[in-house]
């Protein structure tokens, strides 16, 4: 019987974690880990298909689960910008706090998202600038409005499809810290150096990105 408390009082908690998330308001979350593929995310829908499993896995899979991503396009198909994607608001993280009231709240300076409440959907804070290894940018291929780009050159990795050296995509800094043209945005702060795994890791990445859920 003794050998079995542990197992027992383990399992009471993890069905307690998985509880809390599946009882509370999280409908955004920052995923805990990326495609290991670089930005090649199988394309939008592979990326919304990230964002369900991680949410299922927490029991939070009730939602529709839509990737913070925006695309440009081409071959006939219309680009996509990130702030269409994710609903209407509000957000909540998994800790129950408001990161946003809507839209334009988002997308302002008055959010709350940071280090602090871009949680991941186990409620784990990520690696920023001062740690080791830094993991603060995010991919997003997104202008700070939440818009696809209408830069020159590659801006969302071939619309999520590309682990080259040779692309790049629009990244944001979680921690709202850094460099890059604009270093306190979550969403947009600078290009990533390449879409390969160890290119988006060397510019202070590992390819995660955001999930918003909307009604079921």
């Amino acid at each position: 019987m003794r050998k079995l408390l542990p197992i027992l009082v383990m399992t009471l908690v993890l069905s307690a974690q998985v509880a809390a998330a599946q009882s509370g308001q999280m409908n955004f979350f920052l995923t805990s880990a990326g495609s290991g593929d670089g930005a090649n995310l199988g394309g939008l829908q592979g990326a919304d298909q990230i964002c369900q499993d991680r949410a299922y896995a927490v029991g939070a899979g009730d939602l529709i689960w839509r990737a913070y991503l925006s695309a440009t396009g081409g071959g006939g198909e219309a680009a996509v910008n990130a702030r269409d994607r994710i609903g209407d608001g509000p957000w909540y993280n998994y800790a129950g706090t408001m990161v946003a009231r809507d839209l334009d709240d988002l997308h302002s300076e008055s959010n709350l998202l940071g280090k602090e409440n871009s949680l991941t959907e186990r409620g784990d804070q990520v690696n920023g600038r001062g740690d080791s290894p830094n993991m603060h940018d995010i991919i997003t291929g997104s202008t700070m409005d939440g818009m696809v780009s209408d830069a020159d050159g590659d801006t969302t990795c071939e619309d999520w499809t590309s682990n080259s050296g040779d692309g790049s995509a629009l990244v944001g800094h979680h921690d709202r810290v850094g460099g890059g043209q604009n270093p306190t945005s979550w969403n947009s702060a600078h290009a990533s150096r390449g879409c390969g795994q160890e290119d988006l890791q060397g510019t202070g990445g590992n390819g995660f990105f955001y999930c918003f859920g909307i009604g079921s």
